[in-house]
């Protein structure tokens, strides 16, 4: 497909050094991750901050997930604790985002972490923003590149429409890999998973063997993903549907239901990590095909189809 975006540019040495150059003037950049495309900024830096909260048009006492190279980056801003070595082991770098106490001489931003004591933080396993991060001398703040509450963005192409010619730089290194959000857990007090993801709560408390809570009636918002309204493409939509009306968009999943020209599989081989890559890529091609309204039928709630069911009541609401 043509490049129509003059903003979209390959992933490569020299667009990285670009892009790093721009990110050390306190400007966003979109780049790649495993999960879904990011808009990136120095996390330390409060200028560049509260610029990507004024792109996303993001209420500010939603906090930003922080993104670091290596643990001896991160702790520099955060207390570690054996939780999270043990977490770290085993699943990063990767789609799982870490809620730690921030340190009193923390450098991020208390913008980014919406001035609490504690701080959203993640590795992430994409080996294009790993390059650049491995070379800056600050973490990253990156949340989805979407505006606020809308879908989250898996190619580079998603960004652009999102923000036109907002953003100067939209590194494409082509579609996320997962398609999701990564998974959140708490580690300050109880364990809490404040976010479902690819990684899921069973696998994490086997890895802890702990017991795992999904507490998701905080009174602080402590992660992204925490509001009522999110990843919606905005349009009413209807869970755990059998049938669909004529003119409605039906979001179906395996080979139970028979195909027309208003049906959308997020898997035909009932693949639930496929369908996680293809939730968002369906979204945008039922809003952009203008339908009113949308039918979800019943997706199993296991492994990471509790991500995907958690995506879609979010949508719905």
């Amino acid at each position: 497909m043509t490049n129509i975006y003059s903003n979209i540019i390959k992933v490569n040495n020299k667009n990285i050094a670009r892009s790093i150059k721009y990110l050390k003037k306190n400007e966003t950049v979109a780049v790649p991750t495993e999960t879904v495309y990011g808009l990136a900024g120095n996390a330390y830096s409060d200028d560049a901050i509260r610029k990507i909260f004024k792109l996303k048009n993001r209420p500010t006492i939603n906090p930003l997930i922080i993104h670091y190279y290596s643990v001896d980056d991160l702790a520099k801003d955060a207390e570690l604790n054996k939780k999270f070595f043990i977490l770290f082991k085993k699943f990063c770098p990767g789609p799982i985002t870490f809620i730690l106490k921030k340190k009193s001489s923390s450098r991020v931003s208390n913008i980014a972490n919406a001035k609490l004591d504690t701080i959203a933080v993640r590795f992430p396993k994409n080996k294009d923003i790993r390059k650049i991060l491995k070379k800056l001398n600050f973490p990253l703040a990156m949340p989805s590149a979407n505006k606020s509450s809308s879908i989250s963005p898996v190619c580079a192409k998603d960004v652009a429409e999102e923000f036109k010619n907002k953003l100067k730089i939209i590194l494409d290194g082509g579609k996320c890999k997962i398609g999701i959000e990564s998974t959140v857990v708490d580690l300050t007090q109880n364990i809490n998973i404040l976010r479902p993801g690819f990684i899921s709560k069973d696998k994490i408390s086997k890895i802890l063997n702990s017991k795992i809570f999904s507490n998701k009636s905080l009174k602080t918002i402590k992660a992204p993903g925490s509001l009522k309204k999110h990843y919606s493409p905005g349009i009413p939509m209807k869970l755990n549907q059998t049938k669909v009306f004529n003119n409605c968009a039906f979001i179906i999943f395996g080979k139970k239901y028979i195909e027309t020209k208003n049906t959308f599989n997020l898997s035909k081989n009932s693949n639930l990590n496929e369908a996680a890559r293809n939730l968002y890529k369906i979204f945008r091609k039922i809003k952009g095909k203008q339908y009113k309204k949308i039918y979800v039928v019943k997706i199993p709630n296991k492994g990471v189809g509790i991500a995907i069911n958690d995506r879609l009541k979010h949508a719905a609401n």
